[in-house]
């Protein structure tokens, strides 16, 4: 039987680097005491989601990957603690900007470096001015004896990115995330559609989701939270509210979900020569 646990952390962050470091380094501890084999950190945890306003002086922070204090500090902790942590951070490469998450084993390698797909661009969520659109394509990784798929944020909304994970045999998906309020319709909650897109994804893919998002008010912008782990039928293993910090763990049946999967048949009653309207513009 191939089992894996896993975790997602939910928390707020600061404008210091090396306190928001620390503070994910604490929870990534607690999960590892806990058992977690492989462990998400929010979306872009180097600091306050800056991405609210276009700042041309905020590019100076974006680092090469074997240059991010979040990269190398996860390195260190994934090594002591041999575990696998997807980590989101701001890339540089030449005159380029991503939006990217360096997926960093248990040795504390870096596996390789996924750049988010998916770029939005929209009242307090103008990441065009920053990043450009990722250029890896889709990734999977080996993690814990099984393989997983990351995707960024944006890209969860997509039902492309998780079935393209799943052709490439993805067997637990993770979602790091930074999502809250819409400064232009403080009416529109989306925390609920947020959730529902993304058990969707479990359900019609027949696999785990875990996401992990962070909380807190960022200079009028609140962040809502509700980071989950749901099964491979959309059931609710454990999630946060609004408002909690810490750490959500669950063990997954790898051989259970395959069975599942199989006896559901999506992938065997896809019909791949009908799809090709997917892959054309509008």
């Amino acid at each position: 039987m191939t089992q894996i646990t896993v975790a997602a952390l939910q928390l707020a962050f600061t404008g210091d680097i090396h306190a928001n470091i620390a503070t994910v380094t604490e929870l990534v501890r607690e999960a590892a005491g806990k058992g977690a084999q492989v462990i998400l950190p929010p979306e872009l945890f180097e600091g306050p989601y800056f991405c609210r306003v276009e700042d041309e002086g905020l590019f100076a922070t974006a680092k090469p990957t074997a240059e991010h204090d979040a990269v190398k500090a996860m390195q260190k902790l994934a090594a002591e603690l041999s575990v696998t942590i997807p980590t989101s951070f701001f890339e540089a490469d030449g005159p380029h900007h991503y939006n990217s998450l360096a997926m960093i084993g248990p040795d504390g390698a870096v596996q390789g470096v996924y750049r988010k797909s998916h770029i939005p661009d929209g009242p307090g969520y103008e990441e065009k001015f920053y990043f450009r659109p990722g250029n890896t394509g889709f990734k999977v990784w080996p993690a814990a004896g099984t393989t997983v798929g990351v995707g960024v944020c944006w890209d969860q909304w997509y039902p492309e990115t998780a079935r393209a994970m799943m052709l490439m045999g993805a067997e637990v998906l993770f979602y790091p995330t930074a999502i809250g309020n819409e400064p232009h319709d403080p009416g529109l909650d989306t925390s609920r559609l947020w959730r529902r897109a993304m058990i969707g994804h479990a359900v019609s893919n027949v696999v785990p989701v875990v996401a992990s998002n962070r909380i807190g008010t960022e200079d009028g912008q609140t962040f809502y939270g509700h980071s989950f782990i749901c099964d491979e039928r959309g059931d609710m293993l454990a999630e946060f509210g609004a408002n909690e910090t810490g750490v959500l763990t669950a063990t997954l049946d790898i051989d259970r979900i395959k069975r599942h999967r199989a006896a559901f048949g999506f992938f065997r009653d896809r019909r791949p020569e009908l799809y090709g309207r997917l892959a054309q513009d509008l």
